[in-house]
């Protein structure tokens, strides 16, 4: 992921539900029913996890001082990879070791997430072997892999998928560049596939520039978007509401705690529905947590270890 460095009152009457935000496109994972968190009024929280480095069940252990409700709306596991099979041809879905081991453990490191209302996504990233979201070189192919995502939502209960179009180093191993309708296709089938589900867009790479082909605009199939760039204030190029997006992002422990004020500030005074952090670690983080939710929820966050 790329790091980039980049206010005014709050708008009181400027409140969005945070609960109702989340239940656009997602139900609670089967085998863990999501208990009413206490309410929460400002935007969704989003948190990325480097789960090579890092434990999921940080993101539960922040809590708003006035109320206690969650801090954060929404874990994202970082990350899974799509990969490239040169005997085959084909893209695959691929879990390393520190991710393979969250999903075995979902019993302990996912469902403590959603029994507290949190939903949890899997991230998608390229992995330098050629193979990413914009060049199937086929609509069956795209399916293939939509199926092969869906699945495993399913299969480990999760919440939904985020796409990262990131280091897929297009044309590496004889693949192809980026294609329009390549994008379109996978998105298509896997809203199919799952239509309760979240579907996340992180704003970066060919696939977030080609979100339409052949009359199919794909834009209202995603659930959020965000911008890429921590420390930075853009608005995603998405036609989507902007209870859907956050144009703030902030990489927590490393922008500084005035840019993530500002920029909490900002997203509340314009509007936005969602606020994203990243590289959430297990040290107690919450003088920089507390720096947006002040301004997100006008309430300092508690960190319980």
């Amino acid at each position: 992921m790329f790091t980039l460095v980049r206010r005014k009152a709050r708008t009181a009457a400027l409140a969005l539900s945070t609960a109702a935000a989340l239940l656009v496109g997602a139900t609670a994972a089967s085998g863990a029913p999501a208990g009413p968190a206490p309410v929460k009024q400002g935007p969704a929280s989003v948190a990325y996890v480097e789960v090579n480095n890092n434990s999921m069940l940080n993101v539960g252990k922040y809590t708003l001082a006035n109320g206690g409700g969650n801090v954060f709306d929404v874990a994202v596991i970082f990350a899974a990879n799509i990969n490239y099979d040169t005997g085959t041809n084909k893209a695959y879905l691929y879990f390393n070791d520190n991710v393979q081991r969250v999903l075995d453990n979902v019993a302990t490191q996912i469902r403590p997430l959603q029994r507290k209302g949190i939903k949890v996504l899997l991230s998608v990233l390229g992995n330098h072997q050629g193979a990413g979201f914009a060049n199937f070189p086929s609509q069956q192919d795209a399916s293939a892999f939509a199926k092969q995502l869906s699945d495993a939502v399913a299969e480990y209960g999760l919440d939904g998928i985020d796409f990262d179009d990131e280091y897929a180093e297009y044309g590496t191993n004889g693949t192809a560049q980026p294609n329009n309708s390549s994008f379109v296709h996978l998105v298509t089938a896997l809203r199919a596939n799952m239509p309760d589900k979240i579907i996340s867009l992180y704003n970066i790479g060919p696939a977030a520039s080609r979100l339409s082909y052949g009359g199919v605009d794909i834009s209202s199939e995603f659930d959020y978007a965000w911008n890429p760039y921590y420390g930075t204030w853009q608005v995603p190029g998405i036609a989507l509401p902007k209870s859907k997006l956050s144009p703030a992002a902030v990489e927590i422990g490393r922008t500084s705690r005035g840019t993530a004020a500002d920029l909490a500030r900002r997203t509340v005074d314009e509007g936005y529905g969602v606020y994203l952090t990243y590289n959430l670690d297990g040290s107690d983080r919450s003088a920089d947590v507390s720096a947006f939710t002040r301004e997100l929820y006008g309430s300092e966050a508690v960190y319980t270890p």
